[in-house]
């Protein structure tokens, strides 16, 4: 069984893994600074990424028979926040999702069979990131604007398969988890989770 453990910057996603984990895929290093500047490249470089750690996901899961994940390796539900929030160009998010769905249609990458997902208040967040001067506030006040469309994401793939995501990282430890899914890889359920989504308008789009 493979699980994500997702939220917003500064949610505790990491500090719980740690806590209640042990073993777990860390999170992506998609982000250097160094990422290509053509967006076709860019787009498969993400994706590559995310298959790189849903091989190291598999590996895991053979090994102890539960992986667990810092973040998502199908990272697409950030391309769309981002041109949902207007930070980015809707073109961006369709090259990634191209990409993304062949890495699907060739069972490279897939869904996890569980999302735990944490939704502190901005408040929270806020108190969270004044405590680590890692973070930057510019890139915080951007990222912090994710919560709403990460909600959006993830209630779109739940409405689609009830039960694969679970509402909290609970302060106990590991929840109940839901049975293994036997199609991670489906497109259908990808295109299906795009088509259930907010509309996002060609261009950018302005919140």
């Amino acid at each position: 069984m493979i699980v994500v453990v997702e939220g917003p910057t500064a949610a505790g996603k990491t500090t719980w893994c740690r806590r209640y984990v042990g073993r777990y895929v860390g999170e992506s290093r998609a982000a250097t600074g160094l990422e290509p500047s053509d967006e076709g490249l860019l787009a498969r470089h993400i994706v590559r990424e995310g298959i790189r750690r849903w091989d190291a996901a598999r590996e895991l899961e053979q090994q102890d028979g539960l992986a667990f994940c810092d973040t998502d390796p199908v990272r697409l539900h950030y391309a769309w926040g981002m041109a949902a929030l207007g930070f980015a160009p809707r073109a961006r998010f369709d090259r990634e999702l191209t990409v993304t769905r062949e890495a699907f249609r060739t069972g490279r990458l897939g869904f996890a069979d569980a999302v735990l997902v944490a939704l502190p208040d901005t408040e929270t967040l806020q108190r969270r990131r004044d405590s680590d001067e890692a973070r930057t506030p510019r890139a915080f006040a951007e990222h912090v604007q994710l919560r709403e469309p990460l909600q959006q994401w993830y209630a779109a793939l739940d409405s689609l398969d009830a039960g694969r995501v679970v509402w909290e990282l609970s302060p106990e430890g590991v929840p109940k988890l839901p049975e293994p899914r036997p199609e991670r890889c489906a497109v259908e359920l990808l295109n299906d989770l795009v088509m259930a989504l907010p509309p996002l308008r060609r261009g950018t789009l302005i919140v």
